[in-house]
């Protein structure tokens, strides 16, 4: 393999990397306001009903996708376990 297509290669993973973080700050933006909202209506931060849904459908999409849908699971727990955090700063911000 040549250092020109091992740059190019690399230079693809860099793309992605960054469309990642660029789709997780605008996700992290919705949750946040969702966040506000469960705040100003009294409701729980967490959903785990909701959460396990999701994780079901992204084990289908990953499966379907040729991904190992234990590493999505665990990727989405991840993010899900940050965005309870922020729900719950909400809500202590909201009681002050």
């Amino acid at each position: 393999m040549s250092d020109n297509q091992l740059a190019t290669y690399r230079s693809s993973i860099d793309n992605i990397d960054a469309a990642i973080i660029l789709l997780l700050a605008e996700r992290f933006k919705i949750t946040e306001a969702v966040g506000r909202y469960k705040a100003e209506a009294g409701l729980p931060p967490a959903d785990p009903e909701r959460e396990q849904v999701q994780i079901d459908r992204l084990r289908r999409l990953a499966k379907d996708a040729d991904l190992d849908p234990a590493f999505s699971e665990s990727f989405l727990r991840f993010v899900i376990a940050e965005v309870i955090r922020h729900h719950e700063r909400a809500g202590e911000q909201s009681r002050d």
